[in-house]
């Protein structure tokens, strides 16, 4: 047995002679005594004490077979995957104004049409009837301004994988400020999960950055409505700050909780940065997934918002296996006008356009550079399986071009320790 390739230690502090060591394959961690890694690393252990290491992916029979299965990884899990996921951009409209939107520059009253909503439908139930259980997130624009056409495709949806014997789910990515106690008992009798609000730090703060069309605030009517669903509808709770706020953003989840909206009524919490986009604001409600914080100040930023939440007693992501969804063979985006792409923020960038519901997808292998992680510096790195190559959008948008990984070196040298440190002693346990 070897040590996995894809490993991190640091001493830990607490207990002197003990470390931390953290497997990025498998999202686990353990405190071992020092003497015990190095007989590992000279192959002194026991049977017993291999099949434990083992287990938990600290020891891999043969490092190379680890590394060709790390490169075959999607090729495998498309293989086997009964799971049809995709997000449906139901307009490109929004009764909020926020200045860093990454769909600003094309933007406006565009709304799915009822033929674009059946071509949808028939889609959608020809993955069912290949045996697919179906998640579709449902986003805007503001999705529910088509609330009523959101339905209908939720009702037939569902329908179909009931006659099929499958499962089809729905979520929600929406501001929020329609989203009233009445809409919400009806998309939950519909078969919805969860929505992901997001609220951008305090009064303030919020009102200036997500504001209604009109420039009145959008706070209270959105903690209004969290409020009245959080019980209906698991709510992830996101927002976006910048250099010179994020350092507020706590007295947001204070505000919450002297509101009633304690830790025990939300899902997870995670706040990210405004990121680039072609042009000059922010990627908006995917960033969490999506940005590369190298900055020392981003660095700063994520560890110590992630403190304050874990402190506060709210849940927030642990690092784990992440890959870009361009990755996943049954993970499409289908736009308002029946165009498919890879990624939200490709949407309207027609050379990043990977087909239509009427005609099919086309083969994007070159154009989303499927295999630009796939060599040797990257195999060989321990934070690979958090990575992947990282974001293609990012890259392009830096470089004008996808010409290479979106490296996440530099944030995870400096922030992945004080990460695992935070789980351990800050993370409520179950």
């Amino acid at each position: 047995m070897e040590l996995s390739i894809y490993l991190k230690t640091y001493s830990y502090a607490h207990e002197p002679g003990k470390l931390l060591v953290y497997s990025t394959a498998r999202g686990a961690i353990v405190k071992l005594d020092s003497s015990v890694l190095a007989d590992a690393r000279d192959q002194k252990l026991s049977d017993q004490e291999q099949a434990l290491l083992a287990k938990i992916g600290i020891l891999v029979p043969d490092r190379l077979a680890e590394q060709e299965q790390m490169r075959t990884l999607f090729e495998e899990g498309n293989r086997r995957s009964r799971q049809f996921t995709a997000l449906v951009t139901m307009n490109l409209d929004c009764n909020l104004a926020c200045g860093y939107c990454y769909e600003d520059h094309f933007r406006g009253k565009r709304y799915m049409t009822p033929e674009t909503a059946d071509l949808l439908v028939q889609y959608v139930s020809a993955q069912i009837e290949r045996g697919l259980d179906v998640t579709l997130d449902f986003y805007g624009g503001e999705a529910l301004l088509s609330l009523t056409m959101m339905k209908d495709i939720a009702a037939r949806v569902r329908h179909k994988a009931s006659e099929a014997g499958t499962q089809a789910s729905f979520n929600l990515v929406s501001n929020a400020t329609l989203l009233t106690r009445e809409v919400a008992q009806e998309l939950k009798e519909l078969g919805f999960v969860s929505v992901r609000f997001t609220i951008d730090g305090p009064p303030d703060v919020h009102n200036l950055q997500r504001p209604f069309i009109s420039g009145k605030g959008s706070f209270d009517r959105i903690i209004e409505n969290l409020d009245q669903t959080c019980d209906i509808l698991s709510v992830q709770l996101g927002g976006n700050y910048t250099r010179d706020n994020y350092r507020k953003f706590p007295l947001l989840l204070d505000l919450l909780t002297e509101r009633g909206i304690t830790a025990d009524r939300l899902g997870s919490v995670l706040f990210s940065p405004v990121t680039p986009k072609a042009g000059e604001a922010g990627l908006s409600d995917f960033s969490s997934g999506c940005a590369c914080p190298n900055d020392p100040w981003l660095i700063e930023a994520s560890l110590f918002l992630r403190h304050e939440i874990l402190r506060r007693g709210f849940t927030t992501p642990k690092p784990k296996l992440v890959a870009c969804m361009v990755e996943f063979d049954n993970d499409l985006v289908i736009s308002y006008d029946g165009s498919l792409y890879k990624c939200p923020a490709f949407m309207g960038w027609e050379d990043m356009r990977i087909g239509t519901l009427a005609d099919g997808t086309n083969d994007y292998r070159v154009s989303h550079r499927l295999d630009i992680w796939k060599n040797d510096e990257c195999l060989n790195c321990p934070y690979l399986p958090l990575c992947f190559g990282g974001c293609r959008f990012l890259r392009r948008v830096r470089t004008g071009e996808i010409d290479g990984v979106d490296c996440r070196r530099e944030y995870l040298d400096a922030a992945l320790e004080q990460i695992l440190l935070q789980d351990l002693t800050l993370r409520k346990r179950p």
